[in-house]
């Protein structure tokens, strides 16, 4: 299995943002910009080790992480940013990563696409940078034209094969520093990956980013719980389809697509959510072109329209509702698969199981249901 580490640098103190404590312990909306981007890092993405690399006798960060509800570990760093991520780095030796993702603590908003892009980078390339057309023209002090369409704007987080990257530090002279760590990368002959950026994925440097990351969390938002129901009949066949995963088990699910109740569901509580329909306005069994289509897409253009909508999902749960199959031995492939789909971490997707103890046609073995929720943030309109 694979295993993902964060590391957050903010052992720097970002002069340029004035203040008479460290950028990063400065307060927006009500909390600390660090505690900020900790919290979206963990909402993001489900990071197997957290590193956060910190001045030494930093005064703040003991009383920040005291009562998190995730682990996060602390490493001291040096004179520049290359020795505090080197620092880092080394902290991680014994955790057995994988792939690393180097992230700046002034980047308070980060977001599931923005990793699982670069996860999903890594599985081609040794190193992945997310990245922004540069828009406006460029030119020399000289006044000389410079040809911006070779030219990106680099953010993070920057991400590595964990070995790959660890072995072009070891390289480097004790002294030397580099702008950012993917320098470092392409210094090594590491293979880069260019990923897309993110506009609101700003790095808060001077004092009116403050101001305008304060205006971005303070954004009037509502929560909104959709639910959804759905029953397929068992029928003749070899493999059936529940969460997304083949269950060989030498009878099927009936209906029109691939009759995933479980999919059916969590796509109808999304809609739901949206105030958006249901499964059937969008995907009709009488259209000829969904018969025996995958449910996953079903589900993601559910997850596109919350996109569309500006909106972000926060957490689903699955309730099947059957005799048989067995769930229990499928239920950690299921939930992995629609955390997948919907570009969750792990730590937000519940997939759970019960019976109608004989009752009803459930209980007799003539079909299973399903239901499930779906939570979502979105904007007030």
């Amino acid at each position: 299995m694979t295993r993902h580490a964060l590391i957050l640098v903010a052992a720097g103190r970002g002069d340029r943002a004035g203040g008479n404590i460290p950028k990063q312990y400065q307060p927006i909306a009500g909390q600390s910009l660090l505690l900020h981007t900790l919290n979206t890092a963990v909402a993001a993405f489900d990071f197997d080790e957290i590193c956060c690399v910190v001045a030494e006798n930093d005064p703040f960060i003991h009383d920040l992480l005291e009562n998190l509800p995730y682990d996060v570990k602390i490493c001291i760093g040096g004179a520049s940013r290359t020795t505090s991520v080197r620092n880092g780095i080394k902290h991680l030796k014994d955790a057995q990563i994988d792939f690393v993702y180097i992230h700046d603590a002034a980047r308070p908003f980060l977001t599931p696409r923005l990793i699982n892009d670069l996860a999903t980078a890594l599985q081609t390339h040794q190193a992945a940078v997310p990245s922004l057309p540069v828009i406006d023209a460029l030119k020399t002090l000289d006044g000389a034209a410079v040809d911006r369409d070779n030219m990106r704007r680099m953010q993070t987080p920057q991400a590595f094969h964990y070995l790959a990257i660890k072995a072009a530090f070891d390289t480097l002279p004790a002294n030397k520093s580099f702008a950012d760590d993917i320098a470092i990368a392409k210094q090594a002959g590491l293979s880069i990956a260019f990923t897309r950026g993110d506009p609101q994925n700003f790095k808060i440097t001077y004092p009116h980013d403050f101001d305008k990351a304060e205006q971005i969390f303070m954004t009037e938002t509502y929560t909104a719980t959709g639910t959804g129901f759905d029953v397929h009949q068992y029928d003749k066949g070899d493999v059936l389809w529940l969460c997304g995963i083949p269950i060989k088990c030498g009878y099927t699910l009936k209906g029109h697509s691939d009759a995933d109740a479980g999919l059916h569901a969590l796509t109808d509580a999304i809609f739901g959510a949206l105030a958006a329909g249901d499964i059937g306005d969008h995907f009709p069994p009488s259209d000829p072109q969904w018969k025996g289509a995958s449910s996953d897409q079903f589900l993601e253009f559910a997850i596109d329209m919350i996109a569309s909508r500006s909106g972000t999902l926060q957490h689903v749960d699955v309730t099947l509702i059957c005799e048989k199959p067995k769930i229990k031995p499928h239920r950690e492939a299921m939930r992995a698969r629609i955390a997948q789909l919907c570009r969750l971490p792990l730590t937000r997707v519940s997939v759970k199981a019960t019976t109608t103890e004989k009752l009803g046609f459930t209980g007799r073995g003539e079909g299973l249901a399903a239901q499930a929720a779906a939570t979502l943030k979105l904007p007030a309109s």
